[in-house]
């Protein structure tokens, strides 16, 4: 285990959470304007108002008396994935790759029966895996079909690609892919695989997994600085525009690719981590700050904010 001294990690402009808390989270993020971020479904209406694609909502199950109608819901569709609506940090999320005769299994190859399943939902309902354990609400969507550039570089899971975005602004980027250690899950806590993400073109710049460089990826030995996000332009896009989607000023947003229908937004998060940083191998506060420092950027469109973003935060 090794530490670094907070003046060098102040040096290289690297925040931390209290930092981000009260200077930037508790700032610009509206308390009011929470539920619309933490709470999947509400992001998903507020998303098709917006014209920002998402994964296509099969059902939605708020009642254990309404467990029941989740196999109609799941029958006719090659895949799918169950979560709860206001669930925090990949918990509860139950992901089925594919529906054969009736039958349901995961990308690992185990199956679940239908009575599994619906023990999940009724889990879900019960706020087990929710914020604060409040009684929840099992939001079903279809899987997405992840874009083959990204063959061999995850492992059991769909890669996705987060963006911090400030008053509108990208100005940070990277991809988060499962490995074995995270159980197939992008969650770099759970061991996945950390890259950073030049905003200029979607192209890899740093790699990292339990916050240590890495050069392939532990399962696949995939080479990760050949990763590029194909249709980065229309991704970035729709991420900073979640700024007008929300009214909320700093804002993690977390997109994916599917073959077929290109960049979605899967979610929000009001309370984006700092593990972004390392993926980066640098800290983003001087962006955060130069963004302060333009005073009212209310007039700038989304092409705007992201043109200023690729000037100067290129790598």
């Amino acid at each position: 285990m090794f530490f670094v001294s907070p003046f060098k990690l102040r040096d290289k402009g690297v925040m931390g959470m209290n930092q981000r808390n009260s200077g930037y989270i508790g700032r610009y993020n509206p308390r009011k304007l929470y539920p619309l971020v933490d709470n999947k479904l509400q992001t998903k209406i507020i998303a098709r108002a917006a014209n920002v694609t998402t994964p296509a909502l099969l059902g939605v199950i708020s009642l254990q008396a309404e467990v029941g109608r989740v196999e109609n819901y799941i029958k006719e569709t090659a895949g799918f994935v169950i979560k709860p609506a206001r669930g925090s940090g990949g918990k509860g999320i139950f992901v089925i790759t594919k529906v054969e005769n009736g039958r349901y299994y995961k990308a690992s190859g185990k199956e679940e029966s239908l009575s599994e399943i619906k023990r999940h939902v009724t889990d879900i309902l019960a706020g087990l895996f929710s914020l604060g354990g409040s009684a929840d609400v099992a939001v079903i969507e279809a899987l997405i079909q992840f874009d083959n550039a990204f063959d061999g570089f995850s492992f059991e899971g769909v890669p996705d690609v987060r963006v911090i975005v400030f008053k509108g602004f990208p100005v940070m980027a990277m991809m988060r892919l499962s490995t074995s250690a995270s159980d197939g899950k992008a969650n770099l806590h759970q061991g996945a695989v950390g890259v950073g993400v030049d905003i200029v073109n979607g192209k890899a710049l740093h790699a990292v997994q339990f916050d240590r460089p890495v050069k392939y990826h532990p399962d696949t030995n995939k080479e990760l600085a050949l990763l590029e996000v194909p249709r980065w332009d229309r991704l970035i896009y729709l991420a900073a525009s979640c700024y007008e989607m929300t009214g909320m000023g700093y804002l993690g947003t977390d997109m994916v690719l599917d073959r077929d229908i290109g960049p979605m937004l899967l979610e929000l998060n009001a309370r984006p981590g700092l593990a972004i940083q390392i993926a980066n191998g640098q800290g983003i506060l001087p962006r955060l700050k130069l963004i302060e420092s333009l005073g009212d950027t209310s007039l700038m469109d989304v092409e705007a904010r992201i043109a200023f973003s690729k000037k100067h935060f290129c790598q």
